[in-house]
């Protein structure tokens, strides 16, 4: 009998996180989510951003997130399977993200209103494999959003993508497929570390000039030529010299080149208080 009730018990437990995953979502305004890992936030489907009139279209997208849509992209570890979408100003977009991997990932749009989106922006994550669907309107101006996944190192690894309404304003940096890195990555099998995306332009390091410059050889061969006559100034000019001698010699013209620095910065002073 004891056996028979841990066998129930052991398969409540295994059971628990298919319950859970078909449980719907608790709806806590804005946010929604589940026991099952799934969260949406800044849902909306009818409140109108500021500069709409009216919902301009319905748009339906459905988007994968993996870890295979990063193959194409050396340097990349995840990646959206597409890493760009286009939307009319004032859209009704309802994004269903699928992630494909046994981790969390995330669908996270920036910059939105945040009169209408808490912070400013829409996000969909689901703990995989699974998926998750949300809604949000569009803004009325013509700009380009960035979409990522907020997960440590996954933006940095290649989640990241663009939303276009209208025109948009340009495309943004480092979306693989689009714009270039900002840091590229050798391919397979080729040697050295990542380099800059513009390694072919001049940089300050490379403009520096070598270390045993035309001058510097020059001072260097001036040098090794005038050394003997220098020493042999010096012992004939201290030669026999005690060291009480040499002190005072070296004193008192220490102290006529500070007299003469003296004088130069009064006439200095002068000058400059004459002109």
């Amino acid at each position: 009998m004891k056996r028979t009730g841990l066998w129930i018990l052991w398969g409540v437990l295994l059971s628990l996180p298919a319950w859970a995953a078909k449980m719907p979502m608790m709806n806590h305004g804005r946010m929604l989510m589940d026991m099952g890992g799934k969260m949406v936030m800044g849902q909306n489907t009818d409140q109108l951003p500021p500069g709409c009139r009216r919902i301009s279209e319905d748009v339906k997208l459905t988007v994968h997130a993996g870890h295979k849509y990063s193959r194409d992209f050396p340097g990349t570890m995840f990646g959206y399977d597409r890493r760009k979408w286009q939307v009319e100003p004032c859209a009704r977009v309802t994004v269903t993200l699928v992630n494909e991997d046994h981790i969390r990932h995330q669908w996270m749009l920036h910059g939105l209103p945040e009169e209408v989106y808490p912070r400013g922006m829409f996000h969909l994550e689901v703990t995989g494999p699974g998926e998750v669907t949300g809604t949000f309107i569009a803004p009325a101006e013509d700009r380009t959003y960035l979409v990522h996944c907020d997960i440590t190192q996954h933006t940095e690894k290649g989640m990241k993508a663009e939303l276009v309404v209208g025109e948009g304003s340009g495309d943004l940096p480092g979306i693989a497929g689009i714009t270039p890195p900002a840091v590229v990555y050798p391919d397979h099998g080729e040697a050295g570390g990542p380099v800059a995306a513009d390694a072919g332009a001049p940089t300050p390091e490379s403009g520096r000039r070598p270390l045993l410059s035309g001058l510097l050889v020059l001072g260097l061969v001036l040098a090794m030529l005038g050394a003997p006559y220098l020493f042999d100034w010096v012992g004939r000019r201290f030669f026999g010299m005690s060291g009480r001698e040499l002190n005072a010699y070296l004193f008192e013209r220490i102290m006529a080149l500070f007299c003469r620095l003296i004088r130069l910065i009064r006439s200095l002073t002068a000058a400059g208080s004459t002109s």
